[in-house]
């Protein structure tokens, strides 16, 4: 069966469920790397993806960004230690699903919504203040327009709305 498009899930009305040692099988995050670059150097601005609305982003969303962000980032630039990327929130809420079949005399074979507590089919990342930030660039002061396109490109990805803050690292730096 092919994935649910995002708007499924990008509302919740519950708790979080994240104890994993209730249920069999939850299929592990794709997003694997959170850290990208080198985080010892010395860097002027940090770019920020400030997360505007409450929602769900699922783990394939938020790779899909991280991955998009990371390839712009380092096209512009050119080498992979003149930044450091950090994806900052982690999908621990596991996201389940109750399969209907949907075709003739399928109403013999499944009991609808009786006892229906879904399978698992991935993981999501709960957002649950406006204001939180979702990813991190620290860049030098020629890259901060590279760093903003990478943002924006990879916000498309996500199921939220989103907005880009610029800030100085250093003292003597100026905000954009």
């Amino acid at each position: 069966m092919p994935l649910r498009p995002g708007r499924c899930y990008r509302h919740f009305s519950g708790p979080p469920y994240t104890r994993k040692e209730y249920i069999p099988g939850v299929p592990m995050p794709k997003i694997t790397k959170f850290t990208m670059g080198d985080p010892r150097k010395e860097y002027d601005y940090e770019v920020k993806l400030i997360l505007k609305q409450i929602g769900q982003i699922r783990h394939n969303a938020l790779e899909a960004a991280r991955v998009i962000a990371f390839k712009q980032i380092a096209k512009m630039v050119g080498n992979e230690t003149d930044f450091f990327l950090w994806v900052l929130k982690y999908p621990h809420h596991v996201i389940r699903e109750n399969k209907m079949m949907a075709f003739a005399g399928a109403d013999r074979l499944q009991d609808g919504m009786r006892l229906s507590f879904g399978k698992p089919i991935g993981t999501a990342a709960r957002i649950l203040k406006q204001g939180d930030t979702l990813m991190v660039l620290k860049v030098k002061k020629e890259h901060v327009e590279f760093a903003k396109k990478a943002f924006k490109v990879a916000s498309s990805k996500l199921p939220i709305d989103t907005e880009i803050i610029v800030s100085p690292l250093k003292v003597g730096a100026k905000s954009q």
